[in-house]
């Protein structure tokens, strides 16, 4: 009896293109694709960012239909508000830098839409990520790099439980992104010369700024920028607005160029410094999120990524009294972040991560 492969078709060339692939391979495949927002749910982005759902919502319906397969669309828009939106904004508000992949992927795409593939009795579940799971010689399934390193996504993955894993499969880990362009081309696919999205899917015109005065306007109350003595140096528009490691845009003439170095929601002040200022030698990370083993126990040596798209820093990882973790760095690494994650990585396989605290 052929395997079902349910597959999160987005409209795009990608998960178009896996699809493909998996019926040309003898999986019985159906696709699935969410439905994330609108105006009817009193939460519409923006007329334009609507328009581009409902047509990667059609697009895919298109691809399945030339593919001859069923289609579904699940609806996860109050799902996405409250646990994607709502935490992309609320982060902001704290003083923190959210990614919304990395909160997304576990708990929608491979949290509910996932379920919702296995209630439709598909064996397996497949995404046009660009990653790849292995088995080890114990059985233990891995995450891992994907071939093409531009387009690597297993930092944003690494939240998937491990125990999901060996359901998933990620048929584009071992393709560059050129390569899919020539295979959907050859396959004749409908989305083929689709334009690849370089957005936050939510966020119109990438304007997180815009989207905080909209919807969390309490959260931006001007005040002081301080160095790192006290001293006030000048004002500014709302601590959410700003960035660490950001340089331009402070409105401060001095001697030297001057970097954000810290976010200080409770006196309201963002904290300037040199340059060197801005590098940090250990970051203290939470929530973790273990995949090569089940738990830390003593400390160990990793690459670690602190931002999706950084180059990795060798460091080691100790486990902390209370669940948390510090990673002491063998180089300081530039703008560590709150509320980003920090990815740990031997080689191509991903150890695990969490949310940098401080």
């Amino acid at each position: 009896m052929k395997k079902k492969v349910a597959v999160a078709m987005s409209g795009g060339v990608d998960s178009s293109l896996v699809a493909t692939l998996l019926k040309e391979e003898g999986y019985e495949v159906i696709g699935i694709t969410m439905r994330l927002s609108d105006e009817g749910r009193g939460f519409c982005l923006s007329p334009e960012a609507e328009a581009a759902a409902l047509v990667s919502v059609k697009d895919a319906q298109r691809v399945a239909e030339q593919l001859g397969i069923q289609h579904y669309v699940a609806d996860f828009r109050d799902m996405f508000k409250t646990k994607v939106i709502d935490y992309f904004l609320d982060e902001y508000a704290q003083g923190r830098t959210p990614n919304p992949c990395v909160a997304c992927n576990p708990q929608i795409k491979f949290g509910a839409l996932f379920n919702k593939a296995r209630e439709l009795g598909a064996d397996f579940f497949a995404t046009g990520h660009y990653a790849r799971i292995k088995q080890d010689e114990n059985g233990r399934y891995g995450l891992y790099t994907g071939v093409d390193k531009h387009k690597d996504q297993s930092y944003a993955l690494y939240r998937i439980k491990h125990d999901v894993l060996q359901h998933i499969i990620f048929p584009l880990g071992e393709y560059t992104k050129v390569k899919t362009r020539e295979l959907a081309e050859k396959y004749g696919l409908v989305v083929a010369k689709k334009a690849e999205s370089q957005e936050v899917c939510f966020v119109p015109d990438d304007d997180y700024k815009a989207m905080l005065k909209r919807f969390r306007p309490q959260c931006l109350k001007p005040g002081d920028i301080v160095d790192l003595q006290g001293n006030v140096l000048g004002r500014h528009k709302g601590v959410p607005l700003y960035t660490i490691g950001q340089r331009k845009g402070l409105g401060i003439a001095y001697p030297e160029p001057l970097y954000v170095v810290k976010l200080d929601m409770a006196k309201n002040q963002v904290v300037v410094g040199n340059n060197q200022a801005v590098f940090a030698d250990s970051l203290i990370a939470e929530k973790m999120n273990w995949l090569a083993f089940d738990e830390l126990k003593e400390p160990i040596k990793v690459n670690a990524r602190i931002r999706y798209g950084a180059r990795e820093g060798m460091g080691v990882v100790a486990l902390l009294d209370n669940g948390r973790v510090k990673v002491t760095f063998d180089n300081p690494q530039r703008a560590v972040t709150p509320g980003q994650s920090v990815v740990f990585y031997n080689g191509d396989q991903v150890v695990g991560g969490g949310i940098i605290v401080e």
